[in-house]
């Protein structure tokens, strides 16, 4: 029986604060065989950790990133928001999968494989995104491995999929049944599933043969995962 990739949804967010190096730790000593972190470029184009436009909602300033050098979101947050550096350091040798939710363009993407590639994590790095954003990542980096984010059940156009050539086909949890998994997998292509956090979810997405799943309860998938393979 297949072993489903277990990744950790911006960390261990029921736990410690999301996206954050203490988050990021907490879900690989749980059983995470891979992280998801949301990565936004600073005023000054430095790639940091942040799933939101702004700090409102974690760090309690309304102030939009991309309004924010580096060094004034490190004295905002207290160094809360680490840079996307520190955090391929702090997960060095565990798989990282990158959401880029505020790319656009090829210069914000090159950034951000830039920052990768400075820190030589290329090999343990893939990226997830919609399709515009993917495809700035395939013009940036013509070898990264690429999870295209698929929000609706008509397939991505052959078109599409050659131009991005993703590794990973990534669906809501919701929308995945047994044809949709057979389709993925017809069309050479991994499936990726978010975020299922019940038992009930995530028990049903292991018996249809996903190949990953991304959750905020990365912990509970971990058993489930082991009670399957016994």
């Amino acid at each position: 029986m297949q072993t489903v990739t277990a990744v950790a949804h911006r960390g261990d967010p029921y736990r410690v604060r999301e996206n954050t190096l203490d988050s990021l730790r907490s879900a690989l000593d749980r059983g995470a065989d891979a992280v998801e972190v949301d990565v936004r470029l600073t005023r000054d184009g430095v790639p940091v950790l942040l799933h939101d436009a702004t700090l409102k909602r974690l760090w309690a300033h309304d102030r939009p990133l991309a309004s924010l050098s580096a060094d004034e979101v490190h004295g905002l947050t207290d160094g809360g928001v680490p840079t996307l550096a520190r955090a391929l350091e702090a997960t060095d040798g565990s798989r990282v999968m990158l959401d880029l939710p505020g790319t656009r363009d090829r210069r914000g993407a090159q950034r951000v494989v830039d920052a990768v590639r400075a820190c030589g994590a290329e090999d343990r790095v893939y990226y997830c995104a919609d399709a515009e954003a993917m495809l700035a990542v395939r013009a940036a980096d013509p070898s990264a491995e690429i999870a295209l984010t698929w929000t609706t059940l008509a397939p991505p156009r052959p078109a599409l999929l050659a131009a991005v050539r993703p590794r990973w086909l990534n669906y809501r949890f919701g929308l995945v049944d047994h044809a949709l998994v057979a389709r993925v997998h017809r069309d050479g292509c991994l499936l990726s599933v978010w975020t299922p956090d019940t038992r009930r979810s995530m028990r049903r997405l292991l018996g249809l043969g996903v190949d990953s799943i991304t959750t905020n309860r990365v912990d509970v998938l971990h058993a489930l995962r082991l009670r399957q393979q016994d």
